[in-house]
Protein backbone atom coordinates (compact mmCIF):
# COMPACT_ATOMS: atom_id res chain seq x y z
CA UNK A 1 0.00 0.00 0.00
CA UNK A 2 1.36 3.27 -0.96
CA UNK A 3 1.83 6.01 1.77
CA UNK A 4 1.80 9.63 0.99
CA UNK A 5 5.22 11.46 1.48
CA UNK A 6 5.24 14.51 3.68
CA UNK A 7 6.01 17.54 1.63
CA UNK A 8 9.46 18.80 2.87
CA UNK A 9 9.96 22.42 4.07
CA UNK A 10 11.92 23.07 1.53
CA UNK A 11 9.44 22.24 -0.82
CA UNK A 12 6.73 23.81 0.84
CA UNK A 13 8.46 27.31 0.52
CA UNK A 14 9.60 26.80 -2.52
CA UNK A 15 6.35 26.29 -4.29
CA UNK A 16 4.29 28.98 -2.07
CA UNK A 17 6.94 31.54 -3.28
CA UNK A 18 6.18 30.21 -6.97
CA UNK A 19 2.46 31.27 -6.21
CA UNK A 20 3.84 35.04 -4.47
CA UNK A 21 5.62 35.62 -7.68
CA UNK A 22 2.78 34.71 -10.15
CA UNK A 23 0.77 37.55 -8.42
CA UNK A 24 -1.79 35.80 -7.29
CA UNK A 25 -2.10 36.99 -4.08
CA UNK A 26 -1.56 40.58 -4.55
CA UNK A 27 -5.47 40.77 -5.67
CA UNK A 28 -7.66 42.45 -2.92
CA UNK A 29 -10.18 40.46 -3.78
CA UNK A 30 -7.86 36.90 -3.42
CA UNK A 31 -7.26 38.07 0.01
CA UNK A 32 -10.93 39.24 0.98
CA UNK A 33 -12.04 35.57 -0.81
CA UNK A 34 -9.53 34.03 1.54
CA UNK A 35 -10.61 35.80 5.33
CA UNK A 36 -14.19 34.90 4.52
CA UNK A 37 -12.97 31.26 3.60
CA UNK A 38 -11.28 31.35 7.12
CA UNK A 39 -14.04 33.06 8.66
CA UNK A 40 -16.67 30.24 7.07
CA UNK A 41 -14.36 27.63 8.93
CA UNK A 42 -14.66 28.89 11.64
CA UNK A 43 -18.46 29.49 12.02
CA UNK A 44 -18.87 25.92 10.34
CA UNK A 45 -16.47 24.25 12.29
CA UNK A 46 -16.91 25.82 15.70
CA UNK A 47 -17.70 22.60 17.54
CA UNK A 48 -14.80 21.12 16.04
CA UNK A 49 -12.38 23.27 17.26
CA UNK A 50 -14.37 23.80 20.52
CA UNK A 51 -13.62 19.93 21.35
CA UNK A 52 -10.35 20.03 20.13
CA UNK A 53 -9.59 22.63 22.59
CA UNK A 54 -11.06 20.78 25.89
CA UNK A 55 -8.78 18.43 24.54
CA UNK A 56 -5.74 19.71 24.65
CA UNK A 57 -6.15 22.40 27.29
CA UNK A 58 -9.37 21.54 29.43
CA UNK A 59 -11.04 24.45 28.07
CA UNK A 60 -14.64 24.94 28.38
CA UNK A 61 -16.85 25.71 25.43
CA UNK A 62 -17.62 28.67 26.33
CA UNK A 63 -14.28 29.49 26.91
CA UNK A 64 -13.05 28.43 23.37
CA UNK A 65 -15.34 30.38 21.84
CA UNK A 66 -14.96 33.67 23.77
CA UNK A 67 -11.27 33.83 23.75
CA UNK A 68 -10.21 31.83 20.59
CA UNK A 69 -13.07 30.92 17.74
CA UNK A 70 -15.14 34.33 18.02
CA UNK A 71 -12.19 36.26 18.94
CA UNK A 72 -10.88 35.34 15.26
CA UNK A 73 -13.93 35.77 13.80
CA UNK A 74 -14.23 39.80 15.29
CA UNK A 75 -10.71 40.01 13.77
CA UNK A 76 -11.72 38.92 10.73
CA UNK A 77 -14.98 40.82 10.44
CA UNK A 78 -12.70 44.48 11.30
CA UNK A 79 -10.92 43.50 8.69
CA UNK A 80 -12.89 43.11 5.83
CA UNK A 81 -14.69 46.17 6.90
CA UNK A 82 -11.75 48.17 6.58
CA UNK A 83 -9.19 47.15 4.24
CA UNK A 84 -9.81 48.28 1.20
CA UNK A 85 -8.96 51.39 3.14
CA UNK A 86 -6.14 50.74 4.62
CA UNK A 87 -4.62 50.18 1.60
CA UNK A 88 -5.11 53.06 -0.01
CA UNK A 89 -1.85 54.54 -1.40
CA UNK A 90 -1.01 57.49 1.12
CA UNK A 91 0.25 60.92 -0.74
CA UNK A 92 3.04 63.15 0.77
CA UNK A 93 3.98 66.49 -0.22
CA UNK A 94 7.16 67.42 -3.37
CA UNK A 95 9.86 69.56 -2.14
CA UNK A 96 9.40 72.98 -5.00
CA UNK A 97 12.65 72.20 -6.18
CA UNK A 98 11.18 69.06 -8.15
CA UNK A 99 8.54 71.11 -9.63
CA UNK A 100 5.23 71.21 -9.40
CA UNK A 101 3.78 68.28 -11.45
CA UNK A 102 5.57 65.71 -9.52
CA UNK A 103 3.95 63.71 -7.31
CA UNK A 104 5.29 61.57 -4.36
CA UNK A 105 3.12 58.92 -2.22
CA UNK A 106 3.69 55.53 -0.30
CA UNK A 107 1.44 52.28 -0.81
CA UNK A 108 1.92 49.41 0.65
CA UNK A 109 3.49 45.86 -1.08
CA UNK A 110 3.43 42.19 0.25
CA UNK A 111 6.43 41.26 1.65
CA UNK A 112 6.42 37.34 0.00
CA UNK A 113 5.96 34.33 1.67
CA UNK A 114 5.68 34.70 5.63
CA UNK A 115 6.46 32.19 8.22
CA UNK A 116 3.87 32.11 11.21
CA UNK A 117 4.83 29.80 14.44
CA UNK A 118 1.95 29.58 17.23
CA UNK A 119 2.30 29.04 20.82
CA UNK A 120 -0.14 26.15 22.42
CA UNK A 121 -2.12 28.48 24.94
CA UNK A 122 -3.67 29.88 22.91
CA UNK A 123 -3.55 27.08 19.94
CA UNK A 124 -6.27 28.75 17.62
CA UNK A 125 -5.96 32.30 18.26
CA UNK A 126 -2.51 32.56 18.20
CA UNK A 127 -2.16 30.98 14.57
CA UNK A 128 -5.12 32.46 12.74
CA UNK A 129 -5.03 36.10 14.30
CA UNK A 130 -1.25 36.60 12.60
CA UNK A 131 -2.14 34.46 9.75
CA UNK A 132 -5.34 36.06 8.67
CA UNK A 133 -3.06 39.60 8.97
CA UNK A 134 -0.51 38.35 6.90
CA UNK A 135 -3.09 37.08 4.14
CA UNK A 136 -4.95 40.58 4.27
CA UNK A 137 -1.94 42.32 3.17
CA UNK A 138 -1.25 39.40 0.02
CA UNK A 139 1.35 37.44 1.59
CA UNK A 140 1.76 33.43 1.11
CA UNK A 141 1.83 32.01 4.45
CA UNK A 142 3.38 28.91 6.11
CA UNK A 143 1.49 27.83 9.55
CA UNK A 144 3.27 26.12 12.25
CA UNK A 145 0.62 25.08 14.93
CA UNK A 146 1.91 24.13 18.23
CA UNK A 147 2.87 20.51 18.82
CA UNK A 148 2.09 20.71 22.36
CA UNK A 149 -2.06 21.06 21.66
CA UNK A 150 -2.17 18.24 18.90
CA UNK A 151 -5.68 17.73 18.72
CA UNK A 152 -6.14 21.33 17.70
CA UNK A 153 -3.16 21.12 15.74
CA UNK A 154 -4.29 18.37 13.54
CA UNK A 155 -8.08 19.91 13.06
CA UNK A 156 -6.30 23.18 12.10
CA UNK A 157 -4.03 20.89 9.41
CA UNK A 158 -7.08 19.19 8.11
CA UNK A 159 -9.41 21.95 7.72
CA UNK A 160 -6.84 24.80 6.58
CA UNK A 161 -6.18 22.99 3.71
CA UNK A 162 -9.90 21.96 2.62
CA UNK A 163 -10.49 25.83 3.05
CA UNK A 164 -8.05 27.91 2.31
CA UNK A 165 -5.86 28.24 -1.44
CA UNK A 166 -3.29 25.38 -0.84
CA UNK A 167 -0.76 27.04 -3.49
CA UNK A 168 -0.93 29.74 -1.30
CA UNK A 169 -1.21 28.54 2.29
CA UNK A 170 0.70 25.44 3.92
CA UNK A 171 0.46 23.93 7.45
CA UNK A 172 3.42 22.65 8.94
CA UNK A 173 3.10 20.01 11.85
CA UNK A 174 5.26 19.03 14.17
CA UNK A 175 7.96 19.76 16.97
CA UNK A 176 11.30 20.63 17.46
CA UNK A 177 13.05 19.18 13.82
CA UNK A 178 9.89 20.48 11.80
CA UNK A 179 10.50 24.09 13.36
CA UNK A 180 14.02 23.74 13.03
CA UNK A 181 14.13 22.67 9.18
CA UNK A 182 11.38 25.27 8.61
CA UNK A 183 13.87 28.01 10.16
CA UNK A 184 16.35 27.15 7.67
CA UNK A 185 14.70 28.14 4.76
CA UNK A 186 14.30 31.93 3.72
CA UNK A 187 11.24 34.04 4.34
CA UNK A 188 10.42 37.28 3.60
CA UNK A 189 8.78 37.72 7.55
CA UNK A 190 8.53 35.51 10.74
CA UNK A 191 6.08 35.78 13.38
CA UNK A 192 6.86 34.02 16.17
CA UNK A 193 4.69 33.82 19.34
CA UNK A 194 6.03 32.35 22.87
CA UNK A 195 9.29 32.52 25.04
CA UNK A 196 11.83 34.72 24.84
CA UNK A 197 14.06 31.66 25.07
CA UNK A 198 13.02 30.19 21.73
CA UNK A 199 12.29 33.66 20.45
CA UNK A 200 16.11 34.31 20.60
CA UNK A 201 16.45 31.07 18.37
CA UNK A 202 14.13 32.19 15.86
CA UNK A 203 16.30 35.64 15.78
CA UNK A 204 19.34 33.62 15.06
CA UNK A 205 17.86 31.54 12.34
CA UNK A 206 16.40 34.63 10.73
CA UNK A 207 19.43 36.88 11.06
CA UNK A 208 21.00 34.23 8.73
CA UNK A 209 19.03 35.34 6.03
CA UNK A 210 17.89 38.76 7.07
CA UNK A 211 14.70 38.14 7.61
CA UNK A 212 12.62 40.83 9.59
CA UNK A 213 11.20 38.87 12.65
CA UNK A 214 7.71 39.98 14.75
CA UNK A 215 8.56 38.39 18.13
CA UNK A 216 5.18 38.08 20.64
CA UNK A 217 6.57 37.39 24.36
CA UNK A 218 5.65 37.41 27.91
CA UNK A 219 7.24 38.17 30.96
CA UNK A 220 6.22 38.90 34.29
CA UNK A 221 2.87 41.95 33.74
CA UNK A 222 2.49 43.65 37.37
CA UNK A 223 -0.68 45.02 38.68
CA UNK A 224 -0.20 48.00 41.12
CA UNK A 225 -3.56 48.25 43.51
CA UNK A 226 -3.84 51.65 44.95
CA UNK A 227 -4.92 52.13 48.40
CA UNK A 228 -8.20 54.45 46.81
CA UNK A 229 -9.33 51.40 44.60
CA UNK A 230 -12.15 50.11 45.53
CA UNK A 231 -11.18 45.99 45.82
CA UNK A 232 -14.24 44.35 45.82
CA UNK A 233 -14.33 45.40 41.68
CA UNK A 234 -10.60 44.77 41.46
CA UNK A 235 -10.86 41.21 42.54
CA UNK A 236 -12.78 40.05 40.28
CA UNK A 237 -11.35 41.67 37.42
CA UNK A 238 -7.86 40.62 38.60
CA UNK A 239 -9.51 36.74 39.53
CA UNK A 240 -11.17 36.51 35.77
CA UNK A 241 -7.94 38.08 33.98
CA UNK A 242 -5.33 35.42 36.32
CA UNK A 243 -7.80 32.12 35.94
CA UNK A 244 -8.89 32.17 32.45
CA UNK A 245 -6.86 29.64 30.68
CA UNK A 246 -6.11 28.55 33.98
CA UNK A 247 -3.40 31.36 34.38
CA UNK A 248 -1.54 30.32 30.81
CA UNK A 249 -2.38 33.74 29.14
CA UNK A 250 0.51 35.94 27.93
CA UNK A 251 -1.19 38.89 29.29
CA UNK A 252 -2.21 37.65 32.44
CA UNK A 253 -1.56 39.87 36.03
CA UNK A 254 1.66 38.14 36.98
CA UNK A 255 1.66 39.40 40.20
CA UNK A 256 0.07 42.09 42.14
CA UNK A 257 1.97 45.16 44.25
CA UNK A 258 0.21 46.91 46.47
CA UNK A 259 1.31 48.66 50.13
CA UNK A 260 0.39 46.26 53.11
CA UNK A 261 -2.65 47.40 54.30
CA UNK A 262 -4.42 46.95 50.82
CA UNK A 263 -2.90 44.13 50.42
CA UNK A 264 -4.50 42.43 53.63
CA UNK A 265 -8.08 44.08 52.86
CA UNK A 266 -7.60 42.71 49.11
CA UNK A 267 -6.54 38.86 50.13
CA UNK A 268 -10.46 38.36 51.46
CA UNK A 269 -11.72 40.37 48.14
CA UNK A 270 -9.89 37.78 46.34
CA UNK A 271 -10.79 34.37 48.18
CA UNK A 272 -14.17 35.55 47.66
CA UNK A 273 -13.89 36.40 43.95
CA UNK A 274 -11.97 33.25 43.31
CA UNK A 275 -15.13 31.30 44.77
CA UNK A 276 -17.82 33.30 42.92
CA UNK A 277 -16.12 32.34 39.53
CA UNK A 278 -15.09 28.44 40.27
CA UNK A 279 -17.56 27.70 43.53
CA UNK A 280 -15.51 26.33 46.37
CA UNK A 281 -14.24 23.41 44.41
CA UNK A 282 -12.80 24.59 41.35
CA UNK A 283 -12.02 21.51 39.94
CA UNK A 284 -14.96 20.37 39.55
CA UNK A 285 -16.29 23.59 37.50
CA UNK A 286 -16.66 23.12 33.83
CA UNK A 287 -15.51 26.50 33.49
CA UNK A 288 -11.61 25.74 34.79
CA UNK A 289 -8.97 24.61 32.50
CA UNK A 290 -6.14 22.65 33.50
CA UNK A 291 -2.44 22.64 33.10
CA UNK A 292 -1.37 21.49 29.44
CA UNK A 293 1.46 18.69 30.62
CA UNK A 294 2.95 17.12 32.94
CA UNK A 295 6.47 19.42 32.70
CA UNK A 296 4.41 22.85 33.09
CA UNK A 297 2.23 21.05 35.98
CA UNK A 298 5.91 19.98 37.52
CA UNK A 299 7.36 23.59 37.19
CA UNK A 300 4.12 25.40 38.67
CA UNK A 301 3.49 23.53 42.00
CA UNK A 302 7.12 23.97 42.84
CA UNK A 303 6.20 27.46 43.00
CA UNK A 304 3.41 26.76 45.42
CA UNK A 305 5.74 27.10 48.12
CA UNK A 306 6.56 30.81 48.06
CA UNK A 307 4.33 32.62 50.29
CA UNK A 308 1.63 31.79 52.49
CA UNK A 309 -1.71 30.67 51.30
CA UNK A 310 -5.13 32.60 50.93
CA UNK A 311 -6.90 30.20 48.49
CA UNK A 312 -6.20 27.32 46.65
CA UNK A 313 -2.63 25.86 47.04
CA UNK A 314 -3.83 21.83 46.07
CA UNK A 315 -3.10 20.14 43.29
CA UNK A 316 -3.75 17.19 41.37
CA UNK A 317 -0.94 15.48 38.72
CA UNK A 318 -3.19 12.87 37.10
CA UNK A 319 -5.34 15.35 36.04
CA UNK A 320 -2.94 18.34 35.57
CA UNK A 321 -5.33 20.24 38.10
CA UNK A 322 -3.74 23.24 39.90
CA UNK A 323 -6.46 25.03 41.96
CA UNK A 324 -6.56 29.20 41.09
CA UNK A 325 -3.91 30.02 43.69
CA UNK A 326 -3.46 33.48 45.75
CA UNK A 327 -0.14 33.91 47.70
CA UNK A 328 0.26 36.47 50.39
CA UNK A 329 3.68 37.75 51.85
CA UNK A 330 6.12 36.81 49.15
CA UNK A 331 9.23 37.88 48.84
CA UNK A 332 10.36 39.58 45.95
CA UNK A 333 13.34 36.94 45.50
CA UNK A 334 11.29 33.87 45.67
CA UNK A 335 11.29 31.21 43.20
CA UNK A 336 7.65 32.80 41.64
CA UNK A 337 8.81 35.91 41.22
CA UNK A 338 12.06 34.69 39.02
CA UNK A 339 10.39 33.48 35.91
CA UNK A 340 6.95 34.32 34.17
CA UNK A 341 4.42 32.16 35.44
CA UNK A 342 2.05 31.56 33.37
CA UNK A 343 0.01 29.65 35.28
CA UNK A 344 -2.99 30.06 38.14
CA UNK A 345 -0.78 31.40 40.71
CA UNK A 346 -0.97 35.18 41.70
CA UNK A 347 1.43 36.43 44.24
CA UNK A 348 0.94 39.64 46.42
CA UNK A 349 4.25 41.26 46.57
CA UNK A 350 4.27 44.59 49.30
CA UNK A 351 5.58 48.45 48.59
CA UNK A 352 5.17 51.07 50.42
CA UNK A 353 3.93 53.53 47.82
CA UNK A 354 4.01 54.24 44.14
CA UNK A 355 7.38 55.65 44.30
CA UNK A 356 8.31 52.04 45.64
CA UNK A 357 6.34 50.47 42.84
CA UNK A 358 7.67 52.05 40.13
CA UNK A 359 10.98 51.46 40.88
CA UNK A 360 10.12 47.89 41.28
CA UNK A 361 8.44 47.58 37.62
CA UNK A 362 11.47 49.20 35.97
CA UNK A 363 14.44 47.36 37.83
CA UNK A 364 12.98 44.33 36.05
CA UNK A 365 12.47 43.30 32.21
CA UNK A 366 9.81 45.55 30.38
CA UNK A 367 6.29 43.54 30.53
CA UNK A 368 4.03 42.19 27.83
CA UNK A 369 1.56 44.65 29.47
CA UNK A 370 0.96 46.16 33.24
CA UNK A 371 -2.42 47.06 35.02
CA UNK A 372 -3.39 50.19 37.03
CA UNK A 373 -6.42 49.84 39.44
CA UNK A 374 -6.58 53.23 41.07
CA UNK A 375 -8.96 56.50 41.09
CA UNK A 376 -6.25 59.28 41.27
CA UNK A 377 -5.64 60.65 37.31
CA UNK A 378 -2.27 61.53 38.72
CA UNK A 379 -0.87 58.35 39.59
CA UNK A 380 -2.68 57.47 35.80
CA UNK A 381 -0.37 60.04 34.82
CA UNK A 382 2.77 59.27 36.52
CA UNK A 383 2.68 55.33 35.71
CA UNK A 384 1.93 56.14 31.99
CA UNK A 385 5.04 58.66 31.91
CA UNK A 386 7.20 56.49 34.68
CA UNK A 387 7.25 53.08 32.94
CA UNK A 388 7.59 51.19 30.09
CA UNK A 389 5.68 48.06 28.82
CA UNK A 390 4.05 47.04 25.69
CA UNK A 391 0.64 47.57 26.76
CA UNK A 392 -1.03 49.38 29.56
CA UNK A 393 -4.58 48.96 31.12
CA UNK A 394 -6.05 51.71 33.66
CA UNK A 395 -8.81 49.23 35.71
CA UNK A 396 -9.14 46.23 33.39
CA UNK A 397 -6.89 43.25 32.44
CA UNK A 398 -6.61 41.73 29.32
CA UNK A 399 -9.36 44.01 27.41
CA UNK A 400 -6.75 46.33 25.77
CA UNK A 401 -6.53 43.07 23.50
CA UNK A 402 -10.02 43.24 22.45
CA UNK A 403 -9.49 46.57 20.76
CA UNK A 404 -8.70 45.88 17.06
CA UNK A 405 -7.23 49.62 16.68
CA UNK A 406 -4.91 49.16 19.20
CA UNK A 407 -1.63 47.43 18.19
CA UNK A 408 -0.96 44.46 20.38
CA UNK A 409 2.89 43.75 20.89
CA UNK A 410 5.84 43.79 23.32
CA UNK A 411 8.98 46.34 24.06
CA UNK A 412 12.09 44.70 25.38
CA UNK A 413 12.21 41.26 26.75
CA UNK A 414 8.49 41.65 26.04
CA UNK A 415 8.84 41.17 22.37
CA UNK A 416 9.07 43.37 19.30
CA UNK A 417 6.45 44.48 16.40
CA UNK A 418 2.79 44.41 17.26
CA UNK A 419 -0.16 43.48 14.94
CA UNK A 420 -4.16 43.16 15.17
CA UNK A 421 -6.28 45.43 12.89
CA UNK A 422 -4.40 47.49 10.52
CA UNK A 423 -1.02 46.95 12.61
CA UNK A 424 -0.88 43.74 10.99
CA UNK A 425 -0.65 45.35 7.83
CA UNK A 426 1.86 47.52 8.65
CA UNK A 427 3.65 44.40 10.19
CA UNK A 428 2.94 42.22 7.09
CA UNK A 429 4.10 45.07 4.24
CA UNK A 430 6.35 46.77 3.13
CA UNK A 431 5.51 50.39 3.06
CA UNK A 432 7.43 51.61 -0.42
CA UNK A 433 8.24 55.27 -1.13
CA UNK A 434 7.16 56.20 -4.60
CA UNK A 435 8.18 58.99 -6.86
CA UNK A 436 6.47 60.25 -10.26
CA UNK A 437 7.62 63.26 -12.72
CA UNK A 438 7.03 63.04 -15.87
CA UNK A 439 8.73 63.22 -18.81
CA UNK A 440 9.42 66.26 -21.31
Amino acid sequence: MNQSIPEQPADVVSRLRATFRSGRTKPVAWRTDQLRRLRGMLTSHGEDFAAALREDLGKSSTEAFRTEIDFTVREIDHTLEHLDGWLLPESAPVPAHLGADAMAWTQYDPLGVVLVIAPWNYPLQLLLTPMLGALAAGNAVVAKPSELAPATSAVLARLLSRHLDTDAVAVVEGGVPETTALLAERFDQIFYTGNGTVGRVVMRAAAEHLTPVALELGGKSPAFVDRDAELGTVADRLARGKFLNAGQTCVAPDYVLTDPETARALEAELARATEALFGSEPRTSAEYGRIVNERHFERLTALLGSGRTVVGGDSDRETKYIAPTVLADVDPESPVMREEIFGPILPIVTVADLDEAIGFINDRDKPLALYVFTDSDTTRRRIAAETSSGGLGFGLPLAHLTVSDLPFGGVGESGMGSYHGRWSIETFSHRKAVLEKPLG
